[in-house]
């Protein structure tokens, strides 16, 4: 097995990059939160800075911006919270006059707050709220604001961004701190314990998959006998027990299949024996009536045009059974039911084979009760058809002096049908062959007794009548075939 192209490898990738997401994840949200949390903390905490810190600048800002002496109150004020920086804004946001934390000479990099964020901080809008910091255009900063009047002008507003210069030293001091580099330890230590878990986890499931591979793999190569060996109802289990009853099917497929091809080779053997046989017969007495023209007896070509006859009718009777089978197996007859007298066709069909059986020695006659026979459905072609196969089975099995009976009789609102011979029997290892298609019980094959279509025929027959036929058989009783017919259209 490819191990770059296992399932393993495959889940285990996929698990490590889930896992590496999830820890990356899990330290940017742990980092931004202790900074958020720095934030709120010192906003919340220098809340009312600004408004205390107006009413110290306001009277400096009355004609003017007295800078010299804002820079002295902030100065004295510097023991407050030595890291802000402090903006005088116009309403509209515009920086009349800063004052940084670190740098006295820094710059600024905009010229204009927005007043947004200021605003929401005065209506008393949920904490932490980040606005701009000019000496910073690309960051937002936590700050506190209080309203104050420059120079008469009402709507002004006192800036201070308490995350100043000095601030983003001690925020940088934080992420370097001991706190986060244990914290990143630790979770590096978790993740990896959870790798590892994880890959000895699906190192377990993913072995029970290859169980299945190799059982298939080895099916695939011929060993018919491997099955999965299933210990759980999970998924993997109900993979493995799928696989058992799809093999257990194919095995099963498989020996139907030898199993047919037996028969089509005996149907081979069979058919080319039944064929050859008459067709050297006809071909012999054409051959000797041209040689002995004109001389031959009238008589004597009778005698000759008779037996080429009935070997012509014999070809002719196994081909329509072999077409008739075919029917049967293509599903292309499909029988029209009606209601029938079995007792009736019972009668004519003895009447039919009557002329057969008396010269052939056997009694052949019909057994009804004395009471009513129910009519059933049935198609009166068909079943003639199969009960005719019965009957001339039971003519061929039955010695001269023994008795072939039909007997019909009710069974509650069906008809319960039999034909019985007082034959030689079935031996038993062979009755359930009999229905096999070209199956004969004497495989020295007699001249005329057919090629063992008659009873696979008549099966299927009453497999379209939602019957089935039945055999009895002993050495001492005879033979009897069975089968029941319903009074009822929806059998």
């Amino acid at each position: 097995m490819n191990f770059k192209k296992s399932f393993y490898t495959k889940i285990s990738t996929a698990f490590l990059v889930l896992v590496l997401a999830l820890g990356i994840s899990f330290a940017y949200l742990g980092v931004s939160s202790s900074l958020m949390f720095v934030d709120e903390t010192g906003q919340k905490v220098n809340k009312m800075l600004a408004e205390d810190m107006a009413s110290h600048f306001q009277p400096y800002l009355m004609d003017s911006i007295e800078g010299d002496s804002i820079i002295s109150v902030i100065k004295y004020l510097n023991g407050i919270n030595p890291e802000i920086d402090i903006y005088l804004l116009s309403s509209e946001g515009t920086i009349k006059w800063f004052y940084p934390s670190k740098d006295p000479n820094a710059e600024l990099q905009i010229s204009m707050v927005n007043t947004e964020p200021l605003d929401e901080f005065l209506d008393g809008k949920m904490l932490p709220i980040y606005g701009d910091d000019p000496l910073n255009s690309d960051k937002k900063k936590p700050f506190s604001v209080a309203p104050i009047s420059i120079m008469g002008s009402k709507g002004c507003y006192l800036y201070v961004i308490l995350s100043g210069q000095q601030f983003d030293e001690a925020a940088g001091m934080l992420q370097n701190s001991y706190i986060l580099r244990n914290t990143f330890i630790g979770l590096s230590l978790i993740l990896a314990v959870t790798l590892v878990l994880g890959l000895i986890v699906f190192r377990l499931l993913t072995g029970r998959l290859r169980h299945v591979s190799e059982t298939v793999k080895s099916f695939e190569q011929g060993q018919l006998e491997k099955r999965v060996q299933v210990s759980s109802n999970d998924e993997v289990g109900l993979l493995g027990t799928s696989f058992n009853q799809m093999a257990d099917t194919l095995v099963e497929n498989m020996n139907e299949i030898k199993k047919i091809d037996t028969l089509r080779r005996e149907l081979v053997a069979n058919v080319s024996h039944d064929l050859r046989s008459p067709l050297a017969s006809i071909q012999g007495y054409l051959e000797t009536i041209l040689q002995k023209e004109p001389n031959i007896k009238p008589a004597e070509r009778s005698k000759y045009y008779e037996i080429v006859l009935r070997n012509t009718r014999k070809l002719g009777t196994l081909i329509e059974e072999l077409f008739e089978l075919s029917k049967f197996d293509a599903q292309d007859v499909q029988p029209e039911m009606e209601r029938v007298s079995m007792a009736e066709l019972a009668q004519d069909l003895v009447q039919q084979f009557k002329p057969l059986a008396e010269k052939k020695g056997i009694d052949l006659k019909a057994v009804l009760s004395d009471e009513p026979i129910n009519l059933v459905y049935a198609d009166i072609a068909l079943m003639e058809r199969a009960i005719s196969n019965l009957i001339d089975n039971a003519l061929k099995h039955t010695p001269k002096g023994g008795t072939v009976s039909i007997n019909s009789t009710n069974e509650n609102e069906n008809v319960s049908f039999t034909i019985s011979d007082t034959g030689n029997g079935i031996k038993e290892e062979n009755i359930q062959r009999i229905f096999d298609r070209f199956y004969q019980e004497d495989p020295s094959r007699t001249v005329g007794n057919g090629v063992g279509l008659g009873l696979s025929i008549a099966q299927k027959i009453l497999e379209l009548h939602g019957s089935k036929l039945s055999v009895d058989s002993s050495s001492d009783k005879g033979t009897s075939f069975t089968f029941v017919l319903s009074a009822n259209l929806n059998y």
